[in-house]
């Protein structure tokens, strides 16, 4: 039985996905473990795992803290911005993320995705800065926070709630190294059909790939077709010129916004229309020709 050792009180994302990172691992390697909190350091000398806890970092010897003077070092930026000190999660990650991921480019996109993330929230560095006065993203960690425990909840175990916790934590990270895998997959598809298309400001896709990041790599994809998972439909959407933003290389018409079936085919001319988001970045057709001419409309308006 091996002893994953870290922390008790309260937790956080950090330690919860650091915890499942290790239990994913020893999971897929048929270990049975058990996690223990604690501080008592005749208890953390035990652990065959500890992290978040016990003021060492010493990677063969499986010790992921960072909360000791100096920490645990940072990441190095290839942009020149200022690298993000590790976390108990990157800690683990970066060691056994092999373990789960044998690609090491879908190691390290999970690493800029998720990992680094809820390392820079647990070192207490913003990523991001409020636009609004009264309103607040809501982070994956907010997720760990609303787990705790409340000052009324004296008969709920916090750590029943850290178990917990783990176990929404192994889902979201198993998960995410699927949606990685098979993204890193369709990027080739998507490029190769890219390179096969003439006219490259409309991209056809033969399935719902992941595209907006592969296809914001090229400057003239404006639309891209795919089928829909719902009814047999097309949908028609636009390339943002920023994968992270709202902002499209280009709308569909203005008079379309919110527009429907009947009026939408009124509108367009295209027969088999289904709807326009009010945004004017999606349009819908019954086929994938429909599509395509409603694209084709958008790109010539």
């Amino acid at each position: 039985m091996k002893k994953l050792i870290t922390h008790d009180g309260s937790f956080h994302s950090d330690d919860v996905f650091a915890a499942a990172t290790l239990g994913l691992m020893l999971e897929k390697d048929g270990f049975d473990f058990e996690i223990i909190r604690t501080r008592d350091e005749i208890k953390i000398k035990s652990g065959d795992y500890v992290f978040d806890v016990g003021g060492v970092y010493d990677a063969e010897k499986n010790r992921f803290d960072h909360h000791q003077p100096g920490g645990a070092g940072k990441r190095v930026s290839s942009l020149g911005e200022p690298g993000i000190e590790y976390a108990s999660f990157g800690l683990v990650w970066k060691k056994f993320g092999k373990q789960l991921c044998t690609d090491q480019k879908v190691i390290d996109l999970i690493d800029k995705k998720l990992v680094v993330p809820i390392d820079a929230w647990d070192n207490g560095v913003n990523l991001v800065e409020n636009k609004y006065t009264e309103i607040s993203p809501y982070f994956l960690q907010h997720i760990f926070f609303a787990m705790e425990p409340t000052w009324k909840e004296e008969d709920r175990n916090i750590d029943e709630m850290f178990l917990k916790s783990v176990e929404i934590a192994k889902g979201i990270l198993s998960r995410e190294i699927i949606q990685t895998q098979d993204s890193l997959l369709a990027e080739e598809l998507v490029i190769s059909v890219y390179q096969n298309t003439l006219d490259k400001r409309i991209i056809v896709l033969d399935k719902n790939y992941p595209c907006q990041y592969t296809l914001n790599n090229f400057p003239e994809p404006l639309f891209v077709i795919y089928p829909r998972k719902t009814n047999n439909y097309w949908g028609a959407k636009a390339v943002r010129q920023d994968p992270k933003t709202f902002n499209n290389r280009k709308d569909f018409p203005q008079s379309w916004g919110g527009v429907r079936e009947e009026e939408l085919q009124k509108l367009s001319g295209v027969e088999d229309a289904v709807f326009c988001h009010k945004g004017l970045f999606m349009a819908v057709a019954k086929s994938k020709e429909g599509a395509v001419k409603l694209a084709q409309i958008a790109v010539n308006s």
